[in-house]
């Protein structure tokens, strides 16, 4: 298994010839979703999901398959015959790959906001695993080798993610959603990170791949 970690919170994991790819969001590169086998949705919002971007996927490739809660199927209605919903708890296989979905809701932004449906994604290819938490810190039930841990958002402070990853416990971490930090901001959450996460931890540049 090879995780490439693209602009924001969408990744592409590969194994041999099989592309899945988690989170395409708007803030994703353009060729995000080019050979892509599956598609992973943790939830609905744009810079997890852009359904123009997913539509022409589809159409260039129909035999593409896309996994989201049964909540964002309306957003995907116009590629309704690719979508397949999942359920909190469930285990299914995408792109030769085995995941199991996480969670259930996205994590507070306000009390004032209702809460929307999130699934974070553990997949494994039977030599090691790669967890996706969506906008949440469900931590789950099982081991993770390579945890992707949420760096900044309207809906996180920086102790949450340093508790998420000692909780996980994983073999090593890196930054996910980290768009809208500056340099100086990241560096300052990142040191923080690397010192207190309890795991070897690094923020990857857009398009690096790690094995």
């Amino acid at each position: 298994m090879r995780v490439t970690k693209l602009t924001h919170s969408c990744l592409r994991i590969t194994s041999g010839d099989t592309v899945l790819v988690v989170d395409p969001g708007k803030f994703s590169e353009g060729s995000a979703l080019t050979g892509a086998d599956a598609v992973l949705i943790t939830h609905e919002h744009f810079d997890h999901l852009d359904v123009d971007a997913l539509a022409a996927a589809v159409a260039a490739k129909p035999d593409l398959r896309v996994y989201a809660h049964a909540d964002v199927l309306p957003l995907l209605s116009g590629v309704a015959d690719a979508v397949t919903a999942v359920a909190p708890g469930q285990e299914f296989e995408a792109a030769g790959f085995t995941v199991r979905a996480h969670g259930g809701q996205h994590a507070i932004i306000h009390a004032d906001i209702p809460r929307i449906a999130n699934l974070g994604y553990l997949i494994a290819d039977g030599q090691g695993t790669v967890y996706h938490p969506g906008d949440s810190f469900t931590v789950p039930d099982e081991p993770v080798d390579t945890l992707f841990v949420p760096l900044n958002a309207p809906w996180m402070k920086l102790s949450e993610a340093i508790d998420f990853a000692r909780a996980v416990k994983p073999r090593r971490a890196y930054a996910l959603h980290d768009l809208l930090l500056t340099e100086l901001g990241a560096s300052i959450s990142n040191g923080h990170l690397e010192r207190l996460s309890g795991t070897e931890y690094a923020q990857l540049a857009p398009g690096t791949t790690v094995g």
